[in-house]
């Protein structure tokens, strides 16, 4: 089979790793920045209320979050929206958009805790069954989950795709059907590396079932394709090359993460194909600097003890360290039916 099948069988497949109930943070395999502070999602809450009294969106306008997984990133966000603009609770609407029926309960359970019913959320398992006229939509290292395939070109400039079998990688010759993956490495001038599949069809779902729609979303890659193979496996936070000789794959499928660097480029690209703007593109430092997560810092040290504020204060320092997160991780910020 083609890599990008047997990354998608890993991940989202029957008992693949997403359809388990897997940790996140220091249980799990790996962190994200939802896990490492409530102050992730409450400055991407700012942004929210700040978009709003731009008149970019309305004050009825739907928060959608697409992998949300245990909805702390959307308890977050709606708890600092509260803080900040307390009246928009009660005109927006709230969507969390997730497959695995499992993770939904778990999803429903912690809000329903931290909310006590009085927040009014949908859930939907599908992108496709969205349909609003506006909508600010969040993603987290969700892109880095599409299925990708990976190449390698010859000498000859004849490029190899990745193909496995029995839980092995080989590489073999591209056919008349993979034009797309042709198509996208002389476009990207990519010799060797990963890529992915899904992001213009996704981009189209938004553009047609969204008229107004503002979307930003975090990952980690580079704007350009970094040239070599990015992929590997995260294992109780130790990383493993997916070509490391010392990793048993079998071993590792659907129990261990798989992931990769995106392009950006490619990411944008496909979404301006499909009528969207970009707003911004940055790191995640500099976005979450520029969404005010520093003056929502300031907020809590005037209105706590030291003892919060060095321990949300430590917080942030992961969020937005250089050598770290703050550096690796990118955001992009689309729009689209901007006046």
């Amino acid at each position: 089979m083609n890599f990008s099948q047997y990354f998608q069988e890993w991940l989202f497949g029957e008992n693949g790793y997403y359809k388990q109930d897997k940790d996140i943070g220091k249980s799990g395999d790996f962190y994200t920045a939802v896990s490492v502070s409530s102050f992730f999602g409450g400055t991407i809450g700012k942004k929210i209320c700040d978009i709003i009294s731009d008149k970019k969106l309305p004050k009825d306008t739907t928060i959608i979050e697409i992998g949300a997984n245990s909805g702390y990133m959307m308890a977050d966000m709606i708890q600092f929206i509260y803080t900040i603009e307390p009246s928009l609770i009660d005109s927006l609407k709230f969507v969390l958009i997730e497959q695995n029926s499992f993770i939904i309960n778990k999803q429903k359970r912690y809000l329903e805790k931290s909310f006590a019913n009085k927040i009014n959320i949908q859930y939907v398992s599908n992108i496709k069954d969205i349909s609003c006229s506006s909508a600010f939509v969040v993603a987290n290292e969700l892109f880095d989950t599409f299925a990708c395939e990976i190449i390698h070109t010859e000498m000859s400039n004849n490029i190899k795709k990745a193909v496995v079998q029995n839980d092995k990688i080989s590489f073999e010759n591209c056919t008349k059907d993979d034009k797309y993956i042709q198509d996208i490495a002389k476009k990207y001038n990519i010799k060797k590396g990963e890529i992915s599949l899904g992001f213009e069809n996704f981009a189209n779902i938004l553009s047609q079932n969204i008229d107004k729609i503002e979307f930003i979303t975090f990952d980690y890659g580079e704007y350009y394709p970094r040239g070599d193979i990015s992929c590997r496996v995260y294992n109780s936070h130790k990383v493993l090359p997916l070509f490391d000789e010392k990793l048993i794959l079998k071993d590792h499928y659907k129990n261990s993460d798989i992931t990769y660097d995106i392009s950006f480029k490619h990411l944008i690209d496909s979404f301006l194909s499909c009528g969207f703007t970009k707003v911004a593109y940055s790191t995640q430092l500099k976005a979450l600097v520029d969404f005010g997560i520093i003056s929502l810092l300031d907020i809590l040290r005037k209105n706590s003890d030291q003892k919060t504020y060095t321990k949300y204060n430590n917080q942030i320092k992961l969020l937005l360290d250089p050598a770290g997160m703050g550096e690796r991780f990118k955001m992009v910020h689309f729009a689209k039916g901007r006046l």
